[in-house]
């Protein structure tokens, strides 16, 4: 089922998401629907945030990257697609790289947010197996984009205050729910 991505504006998208364990009721359907979503949505990554749930959920999907020749040579690219549940960065290192960043649930914009080039993180997976792993290039910046859902934070929060200042009209139409997006999208009503 396609679920309704949440819109810049609402508070769950603020919020520091929660741990779960194996005992989440209706888990393997929620992260199916997670993936109908995103798929749906042209996303290379979704966190629970960002459909309404305030639990330390995401998923990732970075094979469209494959087909683009500025990281088709990346090593483990080509099929990376991962369930990430309770995840922890435990390391970020190497130099920090800007990147043109979007998000599902700030539609219409997209700016360069600087991030390190590599992370060493844990986490559980969808069987709720325990991984430790290092990723980089762009596996590890789609994963810090996600990763900053589940704590709050929202790609516009790394902006520099001028950046911010530029985009408030951008953000502000969001917030009115003037905004046009190829998926469904629920904007938040005060």
């Amino acid at each position: 089922m396609i679920l309704p991505i949440v819109a810049y504006g609402d508070p769950v998208l603020k919020r520091k998401s929660v741990p779960i364990d194996h005992t989440y009721k209706n888990l393997n359907e929620l992260i199916a629907n997670m993936w109908e979503t995103m798929y749906q949505a042209n996303g290379v990554g979704l966190a629970a945030p960002q459909i309404g749930l305030n639990i330390r959920l995401f998923i990732v999907d970075a094979t469209p990257f494959a087909e683009d020749p500025e990281f088709a040579s990346e090593e483990g690219i080509k099929d990376f697609k991962k369930v990430f549940i309770n995840a922890q960065i435990l390391e970020e290192s190497g130099e920090t790289w800007a990147f043109n960043e979007g998000c599902l649930s700030i539609p219409e914009i997209r700016e360069d947010v600087s991030r390190r080039e590599r992370i060493r993180m844990a986490w559980l997976d969808e069987n709720f197996q325990e991984h430790i792993a290092e990723f980089n290039g762009i596996r590890a910046r789609i994963i810090q984009h996600e990763y900053d859902h589940i704590e709050g934070i929202l790609f516009t929060d790394r902006l520099s205050p001028l950046r911010k200042r530029l985009i408030k009209g951008k953000l502000d139409n969001i917030l009115k729910g003037k905004v046009s997006c190829n998926y469904k999208i629920r904007f938040y009503n005060k």
